[in-house]
Order: structure tokens, then C-alpha cells, then sequence
């Protein structure tokens, strides 16, 4: 049998700041973040799917929804964000808060580790994530090793 995967695609808009960063990436700005989350299965169930496409979609998009659209995406440490944390939190949006930079390479990691615990408790494991900070960049997290269908 040949090894198939499926991917869902999930778009928000957020802001963010890489404090240190050398350019105009050290202010706060806005994305409209792009992730494709792909996934597979040890079997097709009997319809001949890995997962019905609108699991991935109320699970992982529900969690996006309510931790990263509409908001700020902010490092933890950085101290020259705690007004916009504090102008969010009223507005009813609080901000995500990551112990690391919030790089397109740290954002994707940090997806993929809330899809794998979304996905945890079922036979569904999660293969990469393609998260998209623009049109024309993106970073790829990638699960190892790969699952031996």
C-alpha cells in the first residue's frame, strides 16, 4: 500500500516582534500566517480516509482560532511589549506568549507541538508543518522519524 498523508491549510492574522532582530522585523508588525498541517495514519477507516478533513479543522483550527488569530505573537522576555500585552488582554485577545523568539521557525514548532497534543490521544500522527510568514517565506517543521506504513 502506498503511504499516503493529508494536509489542511489554516490562515489567521497576528502580529509580532523579534526583539534583537537587525532590521524592521524589531517592530511590531502583522502577518497573515499561512500553516499547512500534514498528517497520517497506520489505516484508512472505512470511508478510505486518514482523518475527516473537518477534525484537523474544528481541533487544530479551533486552537489556532483561540490562541493565535487576532492577537500578538510575543517572546516572553521582552519588556517593550507589555503595553500591547496589556491593551490585548482588555480588548479580550490576549497576546500568546513563547519562551523564544517569535521566529517563523519557532512559530512553526510551536504549532506542531500543540497539533501533536491535539492529536495525542488518537492513532493520527502529525508529519510536518509549512507555516508561511509571507508569500514567499516560510519554515518547515518536520517530525522524525517518519512512521513506516
Amino acid at each position: 500500500m502506498p503511504h499516503l498523508t493529508i494536509s489542511r491549510r489554516f490562515e489567521w492574522d497576528a502580529a509580532h516582534r523579534i526583539p534583537g532582530h537587525e532590521g524592521a522585523c524589531k517592530a511590531i508588525h502583522g502577518h497573515r500566517y499561512v500553516a499547512e498541517i500534514e498528517v497520517e495514519g497506520p489505516a484508512l477507516d472505512a470511508l478510505g480516509r486518514i482523518i475527516d478533513f473537518g477534525v484537523l479543522k474544528s481541533e487544530i483550527g479551533g486552537w489556532i482560532d483561540q490562541n493565535l488569530d487576532h492577537t500578538a505573537i510575543f517572546c516572553r522576555s521582552d519588556p517593550d511589549v507589555v503595553a500591547v500585552a496589556e491593551i490585548n488582554a482588555k480588548m479580550g485577545r490576549p497576546v500568546y506568549w513563547m519562551d523564544a523568539a517569535p521566529t517563523a521557525e519557532n512559530i512553526a514548532a510551536e504549532l506542531a507541538n500543540a497539533a501533536q497534543k491535539v492529536l495525542a490521544n488518537t492513532e493520527i500522527r502529525l508529519v510536518a508543518v509549512k507555516l508561511w510568514e509571507t508569500p514567499n517565506c516560510w519554515a518547515l517543521w518536520r517530525a522524525e522519524p517518519p512512521l513506516n506504513l
